[in-house]
């Protein structure tokens, strides 16, 4: 039967809102446990993934066909039960745990699926696959995610009263009674013949950030301190109540660094801040940043003790192990060393037990995706989205203008101009020429971002499209150009970098970051800097995602809970033919020294 967050909760005048779990087998009453002559020795293996994002099978829905990258990797909740399985059999199953580190029910068409065509939440509804298959796999917990709050805190109780295991979040708590509103904590008592147990504690963190991502589903209902804090409060805690070795599962990078800016008084990717910080941790699964680390090892400043850092990847492309012995001396159990690595999903196949369980499931996601909503008359693709003026991103934008117009016809806001925003999401999506499908406009636009309608004066605007050119690498009048490295300056991501339409500006990247902008003009005439505009932008910008100036702190005119993918869909299917003269225009492009770069 599942566990039951509620029955958590209700013990925590006695354990800290937290959960206690016996191992498999029951341990010896300790008084009964004569100490050993010799140190008894005990070795644990900890397994961890992140970010599954919904990938349940190695398969692209975007591509209707197998996933596959460059880099070989292999992807799936399938693969990692073969992964699990190997370890469990190896290290023997009561010797491991199996934990997350969050990002679970968003990211794929199967999960969009189940929270909006086929919703968990109805009456009778399906019990969501990612639940299934963590079930079936035989999770112990799982840390939240930030994008588990996309779909609503509704829908969010539902998947986790689907999961056999518990969703945690020390730093998640209720707005007003800052009380945990998830179980901060898990544990687990290993059996040790002729010694005591071993009693592990894992902790579950989340990322603040949550706060500004999806305000509209939390704010004044759920708060989210930072990561630092609460594991300060929380380990003394759980070594007071005995544990032998103490996990972190954090939904937060290593970097130490903010996307979010200065707008929450918490660090976004906290986890290596954790270990230098608090006391007491052996081991931090991290998750949240989609990078790769095999073994970071952070020394704390407290103690000189060394934490052992891993973050497996992303996608279930990757499974963190964690090998930690113990010794038993003085009176208990010591950790003695933790060593971490990665096991890859590309060197085994699909688990025919999860290919089992949810082989309808998937089908009935293909057969979605694969619906035809209209016809292209040519093709389009974001392959040069990021550095050319390209139509496919005008679709966007289109749209966005058009759902807002309409929202705010017959209000005082009618007769302003609305101005849209959108991102190069992907560099590899494209429509067809021909049929277009659910699947061809999913790939376009990746993210479960909703709409939301702002009024932003014409300096707001040129401040915004000087921050959005900081993506541009600077290059000289006279330097090569080579595409590749013209982008993505300092680490910008590619979905912080935004096109705006409704206006004719130039990106001058021979100048320095913050003076780009040249030739800004609306309908014809320089953009007065004091007029009102409209601007219609995704709830992550609109919240704060990428720190985007003046944005968040705009006046909220409008904003709806139906996905932009959504209207897109909607939009293609009304107009039936999908050509680039309804939509494509000629806002911005690249110039060095007021020469176009192309």
């Amino acid at each position: 039967m599942p566990l039951n967050r509620r029955k958590f909760l209700e013990k925590s005048a006695a354990t800290g809102a937290g959960v206690a779990i016996a191992g498999a087998a029951a341990a010896p009453a300790q008084a009964s446990v004569r100490p050993a002559r010799h140190p008894r020795r005990y070795s644990l293996t900890v397994m961890g993934t992140t970010d599954l994002h919904g990938h349940v099978f190695n398969w692209d829905y975007f591509k209707d066909a197998e996933y596959s990258d460059k880099a070989g990797n292999a992807m799936g909740l399938a693969r990692i039960s073969t992964l699990v399985d190997q370890v469990r059999k190896a290290k023997g199953r009561h010797n491991t745990l199996l934990l997350d580190a969050g990002d679970t029910i968003q990211g794929t068409p199967l999960t969009y699926y189940y929270a909006k065509v086929d919703p968990i939440t109805a009456k009778g509804g399906p019990v969501h696959p990612m639940a299934q298959a963590m079930n079936a796999i035989g999770y112990d917990a799982a840390a939240l995610g930030n994008h588990e709050f996309n779909y609503g805190i509704e829908t969010l109780r539902r998947f986790e009263d689907q999961l056999h295991f518990p969703l945690l979040g020390a730093n998640a708590v209720d707005a007003k009674t800052l009380k945990p509103a998830f179980p901060p904590y898990f544990i687990k008592k290993f059996h040790v013949p002729g010694a005591p147990p071993v009693k592990v504690a894992v902790l579950g963190l989340t990322n603040p950030g949550i706060a500004i991502w999806d305000k509209a589903y939390v704010q004044g209902k759920l708060a989210f301190p930072g990561l630092e804090e609460q594991a300060a409060k929380w380990v003394p805690k759980l070594k007071a109540m005995g544990a032998d070795v103490v996990v972190v599962s954090a939904h937060s990078g290593s970097s130490g660094t903010s996307s979010y800016g200065d707008q929450v008084p918490y660090v976004e990717n906290a986890a290596a801040n954790v270990a230098r910080q608090v006391p007491g941790i052996d081991a931090i699964l991290v998750g949240h940043a989609h990078v790769e680390i095999p073994e970071l090892k952070v020394v704390n400043e407290a103690t000189g003790r060394t934490v052992v850092l891993s973050e497996p990847l992303c996608y279930a492309e990757r499974l963190s192990l964690f090998d930690i012995e113990l010794v038993f001396g003085n009176g208990g159990w010591e950790v003695e060393s933790v060593a971490a690595s990665l096991l890859n999903s590309n060197t085994v196949a699909d688990d025919p037990k999860i290919t089992r369980l949810l082989e309808d499931e998937h089908a009935k996601v293909v057969a979605y995706v694969n619906q035809v909503v209209g016809t292209a008359t040519e093709t389009l693709t974001t392959v040069e989205a990021r550095y050319r003026d390209a139509p496919i991103i005008d679709l966007i934008t289109k749209v966005q203008e058009d759902v807002v117009k309409a929202a705010l016809a017959g209000t005082q806001y009618a007769s302003l101009p609305v101005l849209a925003q959108a991102s190069p999401f992907s560099r590899t999506s494209e429509i067809p020429a021909g049929n277009v499908t659910i699947r061809d406009l999913s790939s376009l636009y990746v993210y479960d971002n909703t709409l939301v309608a702002k009024v932003m004066t014409g300096a707001q605007i040129r401040a915004y499209l000087e921050y959005s050119a900081e993506y541009y690498v600077r290059t000289a009048a006279d330097a090569a150009v080579d595409v590749e490295k013209l982008t993505n300056a300092n680490g910008r991501p590619d979905y912080n970098y935004d096109y705006v339409s409704g206006l004719r500006y130039d990106i001058d990247i021979a100048q320095a970051a913050g003076s780009r902008i040249k030739n800004l003009t609306y309908d014809g005439a320089a953009l007065d800097d004091a007029a009102q505009f409209v601007l219609a932008v995704n709830n992550y910008r609109a919240n704060g995602g990428g720190a985007f100036p003046h944005v968040a702190s705009a006046k909220e005119l409008w904003s709806e809970s139906t996905e932009i993918r959504t209207r897109i869909a909607e939009w293609v299917t009304a107009k039936g033919v999908l050509d680039p003269k309804d939509f494509a225009s000629a806002d911005w492009k690249l110039t060095r020294d007021g020469t176009p770069v192309f």
